[in-house]
C-alpha cells in the first residue's frame, strides 16, 4: 500500500472536537436548561425551608440570614471569576466542575448539624454556581448550530432563569413539607446526572490566552464579605454599632474594596473592567439594580417568615402564597418589553420602581392579624407589577453599547449587582429588624414577666402571652425592615427619574452597535 494511500483524505480528517457538531441537541438543551433550573431556583427554594432550618440547628434571628446571604454573596462576587475561568481553561470543563461543586455542597448542606456546616456548603453552592452559570450560557453558542437550534436554546435557557425563582418557591414548599434537607439533597442525583451526561453531549470552547486576576477576585470579595459580615453582627445582640468588630469588619470591607477598584484600573486583564461602570448610563442602571435587588431579598425572606410563622401557613401553602409574584412580574415584565422600543427608558422603569416601592410599604403595614387575601395579596402583585417594569428596561441600559471584549463582564456585571444589592441590603435590614424586634420584645415581656410574678396569670397564660408577644416583636421588626427596603427602592426610583436620561433612540442605536446580550 502506498504511503500516499495511507494519509486519510480531507473528506475523512477527524474533525476538531470544538468544531464537529453535537450529537444529541436535545439531550444537550436538557442538560444545559437542568443545570440552569437547579442554580436559579436555589435562590428561592431555601426561603421556604428558613422556618425549618432554624428550628433544627439553633440559628438566631441575626444569623439566620447567611443561609440566604452565604449563597447570594459567593454567586454574585465570584461570578465574573467564573466566566474568566470558562474563557481561559474550558467553558464544558468548568461547567462540570462547577455543577459537581454545587451537587456536592449540596449534599453537605442536606446532612448539615449545625449553623458552620450549612454556612460553609452555602458558600460553596455559591461559587459552583458562579463557576456554572456563565458557562452554560456560553456553551449554547459553541454547542448549537447559528439559526434556528440556537434561538430554541437561548429562549429554553431565558425560561429556564425566569421560572426558576417560582418553581423553586413550590418544590420548597412541597420538599420542606416532608423534610428540609431535601431542598439541598435534591439537587445531588439532578447534577450528578448533568456531570454525567455534559461530556458526550456538549462542545468544548476554544480556550482563550490571559491571565486569571486572583488579587481582584480576593480583594472584592473579601470587602464585600467584610460589609455584609459587618452588618449582620450590628444585628447581634452581643454586636451592635459600636462594637469593635463591627466597626473593623465594616471599615476594613470598605478598604479592600478602594483597593480593587484601584486594582482594577490599571490591570489589563482586570475581571471587572472599571470603564463598563464608568459609564454613565450603564453605571446609574446597575446601582438601581443594586437597590431593587436588596429590596427584592428582603421581601421573599421577611415575608417568607411571615406567612410560616404568624399567619401559620404551612411550607407549601407560603410557596403557593408566592405564585402571584411570578404572575405579575411576567406581566410587567412584558408590557415594558412592548415599551421599550417607544419611550425612554427613565418613563418605564421609574414609574416602575416608584410603583414596586408603593409595594414594599404596603407590607409596612402588617399586623399579626392580618389576612393574606386582604393585606398581602394586594401588595405582592403590585410590587411584582412595578419590578417587571423596572428590570427589563435597566437590562437593556446596563449592557446596550458595551465593547464586544466587555460583553460577557457587562452581562456578568448585572447579574453580581443583582445578587450583592440582595446580599448587603438584606444584612443591613435584618440588623433593622433584629433591633425592632428586641426592642418590641422588651417592652412586651416586661409586663407578662410581671403579672406572672404576681400571681395574676397563671404559668400557661404567660407561656401563651410570651409566644403571642413573639409573633407580634417579630411582625414590627418585619414592617421596619419592609419600610427601609421601600425607601431603598423609592432612592432607585429618583435616581432613574433624574440620573437615566437616555433617549430610546440612543438606546436602541447602543444595541445595535453592541448587539444583544443574555446573561
Amino acid at each position: 500500500m502506498s504511503v500516499i494511500s495511507d494519509v486519510p483524505t480531507p473528506d475523512v480528517l477527524p474533525e476538531p472536537e470544538t468544531r464537529r457538531r453535537p450529537r444529541g441537541l436535545g439531550i444537550a438543551l436538557a442538560v444545559i436548561g437542568g443545570a440552569q433550573l437547579m442554580i436559579v431556583l436555589d435562590g428561592t427554594i431555601v426561603n421556604i425551608a428558613l422556618p425549618h432550618i432554624q428550628t433544627d440547628l439553633g440559628f438566631s434571628n441575626a444569623s439566620l440570614s447567611w443561609v440566604v446571604n452565604a449563597y447570594a454573596l459567593a454567586l454574585g462576587s465570584l461570578l465574573l471569576l467564573g466566566g474568566r475561568l470558562g474563557d481561559l481553561l474550558g467553558r464544558r470543563r468548568m461547567f462540570i466542575i462547577g455543577v459537581l461543586l454545587f451537587a456536592g455542597a449540596s449534599l453537605v448542606g442536606g446532612l448539615a448539624v449545625n449553623e458552620a456546616m450549612l454556612i460553609a456548603s452555602r458558600i460553596a453552592q455559591g461559587a459552583g454556581a458562579a463557576i456554572a452559570s456563565p458557562a452554560a450560557l456560553a456553551l449554547i453558542t459553541t454547542t448549537f448550530p447559528a439559526g434556528k437550534e440556537r434561538n430554541r436554546a437561548m429562549g429554553v435557557y431565558a425560561a429556564m432563569s425566569g421560572v426558576g425563582a417560582a418553581v423553586g418557591l413550590i418544590l420548597g414548599g412541597a420538599l420542606t413539607e416532608y423534610d428540609w434537607r431535601w431542598t439541598f439533597f435534591i439537587n445531588v442525583p439532578i447534577g450528578l446526572l448533568v456531570a454525567t451526561l455534559a461530556p458526550r453531549v456538549l462542545i468544548e470552547s476554544e480556550r482563550s490566552e490571559g491571565s486569571f486576576d486572583f488579587i481582584g477576585a480576593i480583594t472584592g470579595t473579601a470587602g464585600l464579605v467584610g460589609i455584609v459580615y459587618g452588618l449582620t453582627h450590628a444585628a447581634d445582640p452581643a454586636g451592635g454599632w459600636d462594637s469593635p468588630v463591627t466597626l473593623t469588619s465594616l471599615a476594613l470591607g470598605v478598604v479592600l474594596l478602594v483597593t480593587f477598584v484601584l486594582y482594577e484600573r490599571r490591570n489589563p486583564h482586570a475581571l471587572l473592567p472599571i470603564r463598563i461602570v464608568a459609564d454613565r448610563t450603564r453605571g446609574l442602571s446597575l446601582f438601581v439594580m443594586l437597590l431593587v435587588g436588596a429590596g427584592m431579598f428582603a421581601m421573599f425572606y421577611f415575608l417568607g417568615l411571615y406567612i410560616q410563622q404568624v399567619l401559620g401557613y404551612g411550607p407549601l401553602q407560603a410557596g403557593f402564597a408566592f405564585l402571584p409574584f411570578s404572575a405579575a412580574m411576567v406581566a410587567g415584565a412584558g408590557i415594558a418589553s412592548t415599551l421599550a422600543s417607544r419611550i425612554d427608558p427613565r418613563w418605564i422603569s421609574g414609574p416602575g420602581a416608584l410603583i414596586a416601592s408603593i409595594g414594599m410599604f404596603g407590607f409596612s403595614q402588617l399586623t399579626v392579624d392580618s389576612t393574606y387575601a386582604a393585606h398581602l395579596l394586594p401588595w405582592i402583585v403590585v410590587l411584582a407589577f412595578g419590578l417587571g417594569l423596572t428590570f427589563v428596561p435597566l437590562t437593556l441600559t446596563a449592557v446596550a453599547g458595551v465593547r464586544a471584549e466587555d460583553s460577557g463582564a457587562s452581562s456578568a456585571a448585572l447579574n453580581t449587582a443583582q445578587q450583592i444589592g440582595g446580599a448587603i441590603g438584606l444584612a443591613a435590614l435584618t440588623t433593622v429588624f433584629t433591633h425592632g424586634f428586641a426592642d418590641r420584645m422588651t417592652a412586651l415581656a416586661g409586663p407578662i414577666q410581671g403579672q406572672a410574678q404576681s400571681g395574676a396569670i397563671t404559668a400557661d397564660q404567660a407561656h401563651a402571652a410570651m409566644a403571642q408577644a413573639q409573633l407580634v416583636a417579630q411582625t414590627d421588626g418585619s414592617t421596619r425592615g419592609f419600610l427601609v427596603g421601600a425607601a431603598m427602592i423609592l432612592v432607585g426610583s429618583l435616581v432613574i427619574f433624574f440620573g437615566l436620561n437616555v433617549k430610546h433612540e440612543e438606546l436602541a442605536s447602543r444595541e445595535a452597535v453592541s448587539g444583544p446580550h443574555l446573561g
